[in-house]
């Protein structure tokens, strides 16, 4: 934490040392939303959940005040999102179509479908199919809630949870149990979408970044990148 020469908490530069925290976190939402949501939105936004963070932390909390910060950002950015109703009620339908397309190939092929094999399934051509995965783009990874409430209508926002589960050691078993499921299931999909599952959440490599190193288009990397989604969700139901 930083302090004036009063031993106040010096908010400006709190905030100016943050920043790069807010953005980097904005991007990595942009990244999983429609085109229609624009990026200094989501900073501004999160610039409000920083400054809020900076009001309630208090050091005998016991946590770190990036990890308290990053809550209360992402948290801001997801009120605001919720509020929007960025996600229309197609996007979420085309998005569970294709996780349930992936899921009756894995169980019918034994295997990965290939991106071919899914636009059979869901009957569309594969053009289109692309298309769709550009529309759709990829949502978060798993949720906790995907374990228990099946084919339900909730959205996608509803399902984040920002509240601290460290206390509670039931919730770090179920956290430590998921990591390892996930970690099985990325191991599990073609080599390109492991590629950039681990560019873009190991890294922190953006979509343009990623493109450039594999040599294709950023839009292609969207789709990919939606379907490997997909690929994982269907997995992670049958944990």
């Amino acid at each position: 934490m930083t302090y004036t020469a009063k031993g106040q908490l010096d908010r400006d530069a709190m905030i100016r040392q943050y920043l790069p925290l807010v953005r980097r976190l904005a991007h990595h939402m942009i990244a999983k939303l429609p085109a229609n949501v624009e990026l200094d939105d989501l900073i501004q936004v999160g610039m409000i959940g920083l400054s809020e963070a900076l009001t309630r932390y208090e050091v005998a909390q016991g946590v770190q005040f990036e990890t308290f910060a990053t809550q209360r950002i992402r948290g801001a950015m997801l009120d605001e999102l919720r509020e929007s109703d960025w996600m229309s009620r197609s996007s979420r339908k085309s998005q569970k179509d294709i996780e349930k397309a992936v899921r009756r190939l894995e169980q019918k092929l034994g295997r990965s479908p290939l991106e071919s094999e899914i636009a059979v399934e869901l009957e569309l051509e594969l053009d289109d199919y692309q298309s769709l995965l550009s529309k759709v783009r990829g949502t978060q990874l798993v949720y906790l809630e995907d374990m228990s409430h099946g084919d339900d209508e909730e959205g996608f926002l509803e399902r984040h949870e920002t509240a601290d589960t460290s206390a509670d050691p039931m919730a770090m078993l179920r956290d430590q149990r998921l990591r390892s499921s996930l970690v099985t299931a990325i191991q599990s999909l073609p080599e390109r979408e492991q590629y950039i599952m681990g560019m873009y959440y190991e890294h922190d490599m953006n979509l343009k970044e990623i493109a450039a190193v594999l040599g294709v288009t950023e839009s292609r990397i969207c789709q990919l990148h939606s379907q490997s989604i997909a690929r994982l969700r269907a997995k992670m139901r049958s944990h």
